[in-house]
């Protein structure tokens, strides 16, 4: 084939990769605009019944059906089939509420029955402790319930936080994204080469930093999740190494009528080798048992829909 030809087909495939991504770049950006613009309830409500009406024609229906099997061995097909629809719902929900992330924490310490996050005593007490013995800290999440809201909670309680999120492949829509997060989610770094040194300079200014731990990581550690093996990413034990810290996890678990439940875990302790080293695999593995345990307890409010397992 003559390169000239190899060239132009390089190109016109780069071409088409980013006007793929700018269309869904604009359409992601229109599309948050616009929810804005409407009651966040109503909206929720709305995206939950479309995703509970589009998502079981789209192929991640397969692969949440299939997660799901292995995972809980003794439901029936029903029971699989109606996690699966609350899971599409849960989607369709946190979806909504994103386009309002900058001012849909709704906590009033003086009217908590009035407002629409639920916060246990024990809760605050953890908060109250995060936020006044002097030390950084390490909180993980999950895709569970709405998984954006932990971000929140910390300023939201005057805890100095950094997380680290995922860039979207568009520029403008990450611009966007960005704009609606940084308002109340404290500084934001981007996964990439850079993020472990500047998750550790955060540590190292007494931030607390987030991050979610419950995807696949190709060339991650070892750990197993719900009976089977998988890999996890080991950065949140390597800055644990790194930095002496506590480890907790939060989440915020969907309620009736629209409302949330924010939950603070109890310190995970870090797991040590022979000789007193922050052991890497083992202290992922403590963490990963906490998220599973989560998910047992909520299982249609997490994101079977991606390939844990591989």
């Amino acid at each position: 084939m003559h390169p000239l030809f190899l060239r132009t087909r390089v190109h016109l495939r780069d071409a088409g990769k980013w006007l793929g991504e700018t269309a869904v770049g604009g359409l992601t950006i229109a599309l948050l605009r616009t929810t804005r613009y409407f009651d966040p309830i109503k909206t929720a409500n709305l995206f939950g019944r479309i995703a509970r009406l589009i998502g079981p024609l789209l192929p991640e229906q397969r692969i949440g059906r299939a997660n799901l099997t292995a995972a809980f061995p003794e439901k029936t097909p029903q029971e699989i089939e109606t996690i699966l629809a609350g899971v599409w719902d849960n989607l369709g929900r946190v979806g909504a509420e994103f386009a309002h992330i900058d001012h849909i924490w709704d906590y009033d310490p003086a009217h908590p029955e009035k407002s629409r996050i639920e916060i246990a005593p024990r809760t605050h007490e953890l908060f109250a402790r995060l936020k006044n013995d002097g030390k950084p800290a390490l909180v993980f999440a999950s895709h569970l319930g709405n998984w954006e809201f932990p971000a929140l909670a910390g300023p939201a309680h005057g805890v100095d936080s950094a997380v680290l999120y995922r860039r979207p492949n568009s520029a403008a829509a990450d611009r966007i994204i960005n704009e609606m997060r940084r308002v109340n989610m404290g500084e934001l770094i981007p996964a990439g080469r850079e993020a472990p040194f500047r998750l550790a300079e955060a540590l190292e200014r007494g931030k607390h930093v987030g991050m979610l731990v419950d995807q696949y990581w190709t060339g991650g550690v070892e750990v197993t999740f719900f009976g089977r093996k998988t890999r996890a990413n080991p950065t949140l034990a390597r800055l644990r190494r790194h930095v002496e810290c506590p480890i907790h996890g939060a989440r915020i678990i969907r309620l009736p009528g629209n409302r949330f439940r924010a939950e603070l875990s109890e310190e995970v302790q870090p797991v040590r080798d022979a000789a007193g080293e922050i052991d890497i695999q083992g202290t992922m593995q403590a963490i990963t048992s906490v998220v599973e345990d989560w998910i047992r307890e909520y299982p249609d409010q997490w994101l079977w829909l991606h390939r844990r397992w591989r």
